[in-house]
C-alpha cells in the first residue's frame, strides 16, 4: 500500500532523521511516536507530499485513496456542519451535497436529475454515514453554521470528514485532541474495526493500546517499528535496550582487559606480538562499538506546596447558566474539598468547560453563587489563555513580577526554553511549546485550586508522564478535563459526570465511575424493557445527582449519597485494606533482599580488587590454566557487581518511596 525507502531530512545543520525505511500494508494500524520536535509532523508531511525529503522515496500503490487529519484542521469559513463534512475532493460527497442543497431549496427538477446518480453511487449511505459519525462525536445539529463553532468542534468535524470518506489509508495527527472520553472510546472501536490502513500520531497510550497493531518509534534520528500495541512496544524496547546495554558492556570489558595487558607489557620485547594483536582487537571493537540511544530531553518539575486552605475549597449553590436559548445548568449545587482530584467527564457539549470556566470566574452564572473557601485562589490552565503578542519571557514575567531574570531563565530552561528561545513570540510557538509555557506559568506560584482544561494536548508521551506524576503528588485540589484516559485513571479520586443539564458526583476513582455508569445504564435498559416501575426501583443505586429541576435525589425520597470526600464504599475500603497489606508484605520482602544484596557486594568488591592485582602480575600470563580461571572469575564478577549495585539502588529507592506513601 505504501513503501518508504531511506528517507532523510535536515533543517540547516540539524538532522531530523535519516535512512527511514518502512511499509504500511492493508489493515495495519500504526502508531507513530517520538518526542516533540524530533520530526513526526515533518515525516507526515513528506509522506503526504506536502514537503520534500532531502533523499529517499515514498511510493504508493496505484489508485490508493488517502485522507489526512492535521492537528489544526482548516475548515471552510462558510456553510453548515454537514457541508463541511463532505470532502470537496470526493465525487460521492459532492453528489450528496448537491442532493442536500436541492432538498433544502425544494428544487424538484434537480432532485429528479440527481436521483439516479444517488442510487448508482451510493449517496444515501454516504449521508447516513456522515450523520452517524457526527452523532458519535457529539455533533447533533448538522445544519449549524461553521462560523458558530468552537475550536474543539471544528476539530471533531474535521475528524468526521476524514472518517466519512472511508479512504484506503488514513493519516491522523492527534485525533483525540478535543474529544471527550466517550468519543475517544468510540473512535478506538471505529479504528480497530476499520478495513483500511491507519498511521496515527498520538500521546494517548490507552487509545493506542486499544487500536494500533504496530508502533513506529522515531528515536535517535531513525525509525524503528515494533509489532503490537503501545504496551507491547514498551516491553520490546526495554528488551532491545537491555540487549544493547549488555553488548556495549561486554565490548567495554573486553577493551578494558586488553588495555590492562597493553599497558603492562607495552615495552616488553617478548610480548610485542601479543601487544600488537590486542591493539588491533581494541581498534576493531571500538569501530564496532554499540551506540546506545540518546536520552530524550524531558521536562522535570513538581509543584511546590500551595498555601494551606480550609477544608472546603469551592462551593456552587443554585447555579444556573444559559447561552441564549441553550440551557446548560439550572440550580446546580457542588462542593469540592482540599485534596480532591476531580475529573469532569461527559459528552462533548454537555457543559464541562462551562463548569470549569464558572469555577475559574472566567464567566459568571445567571443565578446562584460560586464561592472560594478560606485562603483559596485558583489557577486556570488553558493554552489559548496565552497572549500571542508576548514573548516567552514576557509571558512568564507577567505572573512573576518579583523574580529576577536569571530565576525566570532557570524555570524556562527546565521547560526546555533555552537561549534565544525565551525571545520567541507566543504566536510562533508549537502546540507542545505553548503547553509547556502554560505549565511553567502555573509553577511560579501554584494556587491551592488548579483548573486544568486538556493539559496534555500537544505534549509528547514523556512530558505527559512527568505531568502525571507532578499532578498525582500535588497536595491541593485539582479539577481536570482530559480525553487521556490513562491520566484520568491515575489522577482522579472523584468523578463529576456532566450531562443532561445536571451533574452527578461519584465518590470514587474512574474505575468506580465506570462501574456505576454501567450499573445505571443496565438499570435504564431494564426499565425500558420492563417498565418504569422497575427502573425507578433500580435508580436508587445511582449516585447523587444535581439536576435541572434544582432538586437533589433526597428531596425525592431517594437514598441520599453524601458528597463528603471521606465517604467510601465497602468495595473501596476493602480494596484499600488489601493494597495496604500487599505493600507491607512487599516492604518486608524488600528489606530482606536489600540485606542480602549488601552482604553479597562487600566480598564481591574485595575479590574483584584481588583479581585486578593478579592481572597486573606478569607470571599470571605464563600460566594458561591459571590465567583462564582468573579471567573467567573476573568476567563473572564484572557482570555480577553492576547487577548487584543496580539492584541495591532500585531496592533503596523502593524503600524510600514506600516510606513516603
Amino acid at each position: 500500500m505504501l513503501q518508504v525507502d531511506q528517507l532523510a531530512k535536515s533543517f540547516g545543520d540539524r538532522l531530523l532523521f535519516s535512512d527511514v525505511t518502512f511499509g504500511i500494508e492493508r489493515g495495519q494500524k500504526i502508531g507513530l511516536i517520538a518526542p516533540n520536535g524530533s520530526g513526526k509532523s515533518t515525516l507526515l508531511k513528506i509522506l503526504l507530499g506536502q514537503e520534500e525529503a532531502d533523499s529517499g522515496s515514498v511510493i504508493y500503490e496505484r489508485d490508493i485513496r488517502r485522507a489526512y487529519l492535521p492537528q489544526l484542521p482548516d475548515l471552510p469559513e462558510e456553510g453548515t456542519i454537514l457541508e463541511a463534512c463532505f470532502n470537496r475532493f470526493d465525487p460521492v460527497a459532492q453528489l450528496t451535497l448537491q442532493w442536500e442543497q436541492a432538498v433544502e431549496q425544494g428544487d424538484h427538477e434537480a432532485m429528479e436529475r440527481l436521483l439516479p446518480e444517488m442510487e448508482a453511487q451510493g449517496g444515501w449511505s454516504y449521508e447516513q454515514r456522515a450523520k452517524e459519525i457526527l452523532g458519535a462525536l457529539g455533533i447533533q445539529d448538522h445544519h449549524r453554521p461553521i462560523t458558530r463553532l468552537s475550536g474543539g468542534e471544528r476539530k471533531r468535524i474535521a475528524l468526521a470528514s476524514t472518517l466519512i470518506s472511508q479512504p484506503d489509508l488514513l493519516f491522523l495527527d492527534e485525533p483525540t485532541n478535543h474529544l471527550d472520553l466517550e468519543s475517544v472510546q468510540w473512535l478506538e472501536k471505529f479504528l480497530a474495526a476499520y478495513d483500511g490502513a491507519v498511521l496515527l500520531v498520538s500521546h494517548d497510550r490507552t487509545f493506542m493500546d486499544a487500536c494500533v497493531s504496530h508502533v513506529a518509534a522515531l528515536e535517535n534520528r531513525m525509525l524503528v517499528t515494533y509489532t503490537g500495541n503501545y504496551l507491547g512496544y514498551l516491553h520490546q524496547r526495554e528488551e532491545n535496550l537491555e540487549q544493547l546495554r549488555a553488548k556495549r558492556s561486554a565490548q567495554e570489558r573486553d577493551i578494558a582487559h586488553m588495555e590492562v595487558f597493553i599497558e603492562r607489557f607495552r615495552y616488553k620485547p617478548t610480548k610485542a606480538r601479543q601487544v600488537q594483536e590486542r591493539v588491533a582487537k581494541v581498534e576493531k571493537i571500538k569501530q564496532e562499538l554499540v551506540v546506545l540511544p540518546e536520552q530524550s530531553h524531558h521536562v522535570h518539575f513538581r509543584f511546590p506546596d500551595p498555601p494551606r486552605t480550609g477544608d472546603t475549597v469551592i462551593s456552587l449553590e443554585n447555579v444556573s447558566k444559559s447561552y441564549e436559548d441553550n440551557l446548560v445548568y439550572q440550580d446546580v449545587d457542588l462542593k469540592l474539598y482540599r485534596g480532591d482530584h476531580v475529573a469532569l467527564v461527559g459528552p462533548n457539549g454537555a457543559g464541562k468547560s462551562t463548569l470549569m470556566k464558572l469555577m475559574a470566574h472566567k464567566i459568571f452564572p445567571d443565578t446562584g453563587q460560586i464561592e472560594l473557601g478560606q485562603n483559596v485562589s485558583e489557577a486556570y490552565y488553558a493554552q489559548h489563555e496565552l497572549d500571542p503578542a508576548n514573548t516567552v519571557m514576557a509571558e512568564l514575567d507577567s505572573v512573576a513580577p518579583g523574580w529576577t531574570t536569571s530565576e525566570e531563565r532557570r524555570l524556562l530552561g527546565a521547560f526546555l526554553f533555552h537561549g534565544d528561545d525565551v525571545e520567541k513570540r507566543v504566536q510562533v510557538l508549537s502546540g507542545g511549546e505553548r503547553a509547556r509555557l502554560a505549565l511553567a506559568k502555573m509553577l511560579v506560584s501554584p494556587d491551592p485550586l488548579l483548573l486544568l482544561d486538556e493539559p496534555t494536548n500537544h505534549l509528547d508521551i514523556d512530558s505527559v508522564d512527568v505531568l502525571e506524576k507532578a499532578l498525582v503528588d500535588f497536595p491541593g485540589t485539582i479539577v481536570l478535563i482530559s480525553h487521556d484516559e490513562h491520566l484520568v485513571r491515575a489522577l482522579a479520586n472523584k468523578v463529576v459526570d456532566v450531562r443532561d443539564h445536571k451533574i452527578t458526583v461519584y465518590e470514587g476513582d474512574y474505575e468506580y465511575f465506570c462501574f456505576k455508569r454501567a450499573e445505571l445504564e443496565a438499570a435504564e435498559a431494564v426499565g425500558t424493557k420492563n417498565g418504569a416501575a422497575d427502573a425507578g426501583a433500580l435508580k436508587h443505586k445511582a449516585p447523587t445527582a444535581y439536576g435541572s429541576d434544582g432538586a437533589r435525589a433526597e428531596k425525592h425520597h431517594e437514598a441520599p449519597v453524601s458528597t463528603s470526600r471521606n465517604v467510601k464504599t465497602k468495595e473501596q475500603r476493602r480494596a484499600e485494606a488489601e493494597e495496604r497489606n500487599r505493600k507491607n508484605r512487599a516492604l518486608r520482602d524488600t528489606k530482606k533482599r536489600l540485606k542480602e544484596v549488601e552482604a553479597a557486594l562487600q566480598p564481591a568488591h574485595q575479590r574483584y580488587d584481588e583479581l585486578m592485582a593478579l592481572m597486573a602480575d606478569e607470571d599470571l600470563y605464563n600460566d594458561a590454566e591459571k590465567f583462564d580461571a582468573c579471567m573467567a572469575e573476573y568476567n563473572a564478577l564484572a557482570k555480577k557487581i553492576p547487577a548487584l549495585e543496580q539492584e541495591w539502588l532500585e531496592l533503596s529507592e523502593k524503600m524510600e518511596a514506600n516510606a513516603h506513601e
